[in-house]
């Protein structure tokens, strides 16, 4: 008997110590500058994928996005990885129902005054160009004014906002999260078309 209630117990424990664990891993609080920036600069996540993620990106939210709907991030960057993204024409790709999926364009970029600043909130927006140059504005959501309020049927709200500019070109994506307004799509001087991929990644709550 004393034996049975003592297996009981370890099982009990064990249980416990497993439970706890569960919770840490998916406490998003667990994460802070400097294990977001461990487990970014340790390329686990790429799973091969030999693009580089853009210094502008915010580690900690990169982190919990990504621990919290891993199997969806797997999925988009295996979809990086083992696509032709040269030969794959414009147009929309599937690739987790409404969870992931993919948009390439090609074609002329705006210039500065007819881009706009936008933000999502049911999607992360990974944005890569596969040819050529194009600028992208990001700027906080909390500091941008909103000149256009968020519509849920398109998932968009525009704003008028002081941000950093970069210049997006092949070898690096940028991620651009709910908190994240973002100004893409701006043409480059000596680039006039662009091809790029847009994938949409759904926000985990």
């Amino acid at each position: 008997m004393n034996n049975q209630s003592a297996w009981q117990k370890t099982i009990l424990l064990f249980m416990s110590i497993m439970l706890t664990a569960s919770v840490f891993a998916q406490d998003t609080t667990a994460w802070n500058e400097k294990t977001a920036s461990k487990w970014l600069h340790s390329k686990e996540w790429r799973n091969g994928l030999k693009m580089k993620v853009h210094s502008s990106v915010n580690p900690i939210i990169f982190a919990q996005q990504y621990h919290k709907n891993k199997a969806i991030w797997d999925k988009a960057f295996a979809f990086l990885r083992d696509s032709d993204l040269n030969a794959l024409k414009p147009g929309k790709y599937v690739i987790d129902g409404d969870n992931a999926y993919a948009t390439i364009t090609e074609g002329p970029e705006k210039t500065f005054e007819q881009s706009a600043w936008e933000s999502h909130r049911k999607y992360i927006d990974l944005q890569y160009v596969i040819k050529g140059k194009e600028k992208m504005g990001v700027a906080p959501v909390a500091t941008a004014t909103v000149i256009k309020p968020y519509n849920d049927k398109t998932d968009g709200a525009n704003y008028t906002a002081d941000g950093q500019y970069y210049v997006a070109e092949p070898g690096t994506f940028l991620l651009f999260f709910p908190g994240d307004a973002h100004r893409p799509n701006i043409k480059v001087d000596g680039y006039d078309t662009v091809k790029k991929i847009v994938i949409k990644i759904k926000v985990a709550e």
